[in-house]
């Protein structure tokens, strides 16, 4: 197994500081952004206004990062107990390197609130472990960061938490989500985003991911889908068609809001003209990158 990086052949770029300075990308969460608000893309990937996690964001952070440590262990010790026992130093080491995560608690939190909070983390384990058993398997790669750049010249950049490959190359890709199985809307959302790694493996590797796999830890259920190469090539398409209209706006710094019943989740309406706010004074297309995602955007 695994962990790091699956890319094509070109090299970073280094600025006048020497600093690593990679192409503005898109990335599976920047793309459904853009599709659900353009405006709420300028403000998460040019803007990058500041958001205050959530509970269950960071509690899939959480998750997710015990899940990684659990599969660097040896087969025979992926057991429950043994997930258990990871989650109160992955907790300690994430709120040492994020120290912003502390601030899901209130100043009043005492260390009962806290140890309620990991423990439906620990639930969300279990959940994981009714779905599957990690010992009878060995994972191609963990949190493999994937990036290619596509015909038309976009260049694509995703996280995947999991990739198994079958001794006879079939590609698996998993993603593990810690919130409820989606409705309809919320299933086309997470489709598009294994639609977009599925794509990009296929253009780095060659082979279409027989397997697609959304494991639902609340709800211990496993939505599964199996893409064909002629389904990822209007995908492909339609990342073309996302990333032409966001260049655009980017150079025109036209991002529009688009309101849906989504805005009472949105972090911005203060600077939002549907909310009677006011942007702020537009920066220009962002360098380095305009498409990172971070931990928080596979958190859910």
């Amino acid at each position: 197994m695994a962990a790091g990086t699956d890319t094509g052949p070109a090299a970073p770029q280094v600025d006048d500081r020497g600093r690593a300075r990679r192409r503005p990308a898109l990335s599976p969460s920047r793309a459904s952004d853009f599709k659900q608000c353009p405006l709420l893309y300028r403000f998460r990937a040019v803007d990058r206004l500041p958001e205050q996690p959530s509970k269950a964001q960071v509690r899939g952070t959480v998750v997710h990062a015990v899940l990684e440590r659990l599969y660097a262990l040896p087969a025979d010790e992926r057991t429950p107990t043994t997930a258990h026992g990871l989650l109160d130093p992955t907790w300690a080491d994430l709120l040492a390197e994020r120290p912003e995560f502390a601030a899901i608690f209130d100043d009043q939190a005492d260390a009962d609130e806290l140890r309620a909070w990991l423990d439906t983390a620990r639930g969300l384990l279990d959940g994981y472990f009714e779905l599957e058993d990690p010992r009878r398997l060995q994972p191609d790669a963990c949190e493999l960061m994937v990036e290619t750049e596509l015909d038309s010249g976009v260049l694509l950049r995703g996280f995947i938490d999991r990739v198994d490959v079958a001794p006879t190359g079939e590609i698996r890709v998993v993603d593990y989500k810690t919130g409820a199985a989606p409705r309809e809307i919320g299933e086309a959302k997470a489709l598009f985003q294994m639609k977009f790694y599925a794509l990009a493996l296929w253009r780095l590797r060659g082979v279409v991911p027989s397997r697609l796999q959304l494991m639902y830890l609340a709800d211990r259920q496993n939505l599964a889908y199996a893409p064909d190469e002629a389904e990822l090539a209007r995908f492909e398409r339609t990342l073309d068609a996302i990333w032409k209209a966001i260049l655009h706006a980017g150079k025109t710094g036209d991002f529009r809001p688009n309101q849906s019943k989504l805005c009472g989740w949105c972090s911005h309406q203060a600077f939002c003209p549907a909310f009677g706010g006011t942007p702020p004074e537009y920066p220009g297309w962002p360098e380095p990158d305009a498409g990172e995602e971070s931990a928080l955007d596979r958190a859910d």
